[in-house]
């Protein structure tokens, strides 16, 4: 993806106690009002989006905007995106999958992707049950997908529907967030996945497989998902995260994308 994206920065106003102690020494015979509360700094915003040209434009509302975005991704994906994408909710999908990367889980009726074909594949080995080398080709059509994209144009779309993800992460919960620099944020969690040599060990005490090891099993759902993906796919993806993080935190304006 691109560049484009110049954020603001907070102002805090800080009162003189000496300017206090003249004032109340003055009015020492009056009633005194309540002091004013102190005024509560918002978050400096790190990675501002500017929108440009046609991103500056009028945006349908959230609830009516699946058409145009559909459409854009349309243009970028080709006739895969009816393959492997959901259509429905795809502001709201994808503003709530980030925002979800580094927790515990993430939903998957929330996820703005389909489901991996088939089932997670295993395999025994000398020290037990073990991810499945053959499992990564389950993810292969995403990662080759995320691959064919530009980046500078898929930085210009989500540059031009900014407005519309930010209303969205602010409705979750957010008034004072900036989504821009959650996604740097998550960016860098999942490039923090560490990078695991030989087999995935697994266990399955319950219904779902878990990873032998407590401390990948600790691992955030998102970083979770780059392990299961297997290490080539891994690779290739996270390279991808570094392209798109280089954009969003570039200062240079990049070409605007043609409202579809």
């Amino acid at each position: 993806m691109d560049r484009k994206f110049l954020w603001l920065i907070l102002i805090v106003a800080v009162g003189s106690p000496a300017a206090l102690y003249l004032w109340r020494e003055a009015n020492r015979d009056q009633p005194q009002s309540p002091p004013a509360p102190a005024s509560i700094a918002e978050p400096p915003i790190r990675y501002p989006i500017e929108a440009v040209g046609s991103a500056a434009e009028s945006l349908p509302p959230l609830g009516d905007s699946d058409g145009i975005v559909r459409r854009a991704l349309a243009a970028l994906f080709g006739p895969r995106l009816e393959n492997l994408f959901i259509s429905q909710d795809i502001v709201r999908r994808v503003v709530a999958t980030v925002d979800n990367l580094p927790r515990d889980h993430v939903s998957s009726r929330l996820m703005p992707v389909k489901p991996a074909h088939g089932l997670l594949l295993t395999t025994q080995t000398e020290r037990g049950l073990a991810l499945g080398p053959e499992n990564a080709a389950r993810y292969r059509p995403y990662v080759r997908l995320a691959q064919a994209v530009p980046t500078d144009k898929l930085v210009a779309a989500y540059t031009r529907f900014y407005p519309l993800l930010q209303q969205q992460y602010e409705g979750l919960g957010y008034p004072d967030g900036y989504f821009n620099d959650r996604v740097v944020q998550v960016i860098d969690h999942m490039l923090a996945t560490p990078d695991v040599d030989g087999p995935l060990l697994l266990v399955q005490e319950r219904v779902l497989y878990e990873f032998a090891d407590p401390t990948l099993e600790e691992l955030s759902a998102g970083q979770k998902i780059l392990l299961r993906i297997g290490a080539e796919n891994r690779v290739k993806i996270k390279a991808k995260l570094r392209e798109i993080r280089q954009a969003l935190t570039s200062q240079n304006a990049i070409e605007d994308f043609p409202a579809p």
